[in-house]
């Protein structure tokens, strides 16, 4: 499809200007989309046609390539992605442009990729929604039934809404489920989650304190709206992970009314004795208890139970 400016140049150019510019005007005025402006504005004068004649040949190209839409990436109108509209502005026809339906959506799904971040999570889990997660499985119903709620208590009234506890074997759809939720708040209420990958995370943790950017980490991590903690339970402990890296975090969060969900391959009292333990001070039963006391009482707890699904893949 030739530009407007283009069309203007060969016109300019011809010694046939004026023939050229009448057939211009009577292909114009012939298009049904032409017939349709002029019917909804029957102020419209040949004058203003007349004088706007490259703005009217140009919203009308735009529109018949929006017809025969060949896709956001091969727009070709003007303005890629936008779809060209016209109306009368001071006795003269202008165009203008918003964005298509294409376009709305490619940017939706932008912002939704903006709110939805990770450390260490697969982006196939970052993909996942109800709509798509398996929900057959009847090892999943509870988990699912507790995640749609929790969307649901959480867009009533955040700083109410009560954290998730998803515990199961291994390849269960832990972390599937919780994907859900962040994919749930980001398209119906722009909502920001952050799901973290714990033993990678706890890991990385130890070596901001040398790139001396530990604050920075743990000040993102607490203001968060919405936290995710994928399989804790599966780190290696220390007393120092467990007193001032996650037993800050969840206090912070725990003051600020801000939700904290968790995935684990142990149930309350199996990560209790995790937390307990360490290979340098042995076992410390009253701090472990202090972490599980604001873990338990802020989440609910649900077991998924099911086949390996990784290994069915």
């Amino acid at each position: 499809m030739k530009s407007i400016q283009s069309t203007i140049k060969e016109l300019a150019g011809d010694r046939g200007l004026l023939q050229q510019y009448h057939t211009l005007y009577q292909k114009v005025l012939e298009d049904e989309r032409m017939q349709t402006f002029l019917h909804d504005n029957p102020g419209t004068t040949t004058t203003m046609i007349q004088r706007s004649l490259p703005q009217v040949h140009e919203y009308l190209e735009g529109r018949e390539a929006c017809d025969h839409c060949p896709g956001l990436e091969h727009c070709p109108n003007v303005m890629k992605g936008y779809q060209p509209s016209m109306t009368i502005d001071k006795g003269s026809l202008s165009v203008s442009y918003h964005p298509c339906q294409l376009k709305r959506a490619a940017e939706q799904k932008r912002k939704q990729s903006q709110l939805i971040q990770s450390f260490y999570v697969p982006s196939d889990v970052l993909n996942a929604t109800f709509q798509t997660i398996d929900k057959m499985d009847p090892g999943r119903q509870d988990a699912l039934e507790a995640a749609g709620q929790f969307v649901s208590n959480y867009m009533q009234d955040p700083g109410r809404a009560k954290g998730l506890f998803i515990h199961g074997m291994f390849g269960v759809g832990k972390t599937y489920i919780m994907g859900a939720i962040m994919n749930a708040l980001a398209m119906r209420a722009g909502v920001e989650s952050l799901m973290v990958y714990t033993p990678d995370f706890f890991r990385e943790i130890k070596g901001a304190i040398q790139q001396n950017n530990l604050d920075e980490k743990l000040s993102y991590i607490k203001d968060v709206p919405v936290l995710i903690l994928d399989d804790i339970g599966a780190e290696t402990m220390s007393p120092w992970v467990r007193d001032e890296v996650l037993g800050s975090i969840l206090q912070y969060r725990m003051m600020q009314n801000l939700p904290t969900l968790y995935t684990s391959n142990s149930d309350y009292d199996e990560l209790e004795e995790h937390l307990a333990y360490s290979n340098k001070s042995g076992t410390e039963l009253v701090k472990a208890k202090r972490i599980m006391e604001r873990l338990r009482h802020y989440t609910h707890a649900v077991k998924v139970s099911g086949n390996n699904r990784r290994e069915q893949m």
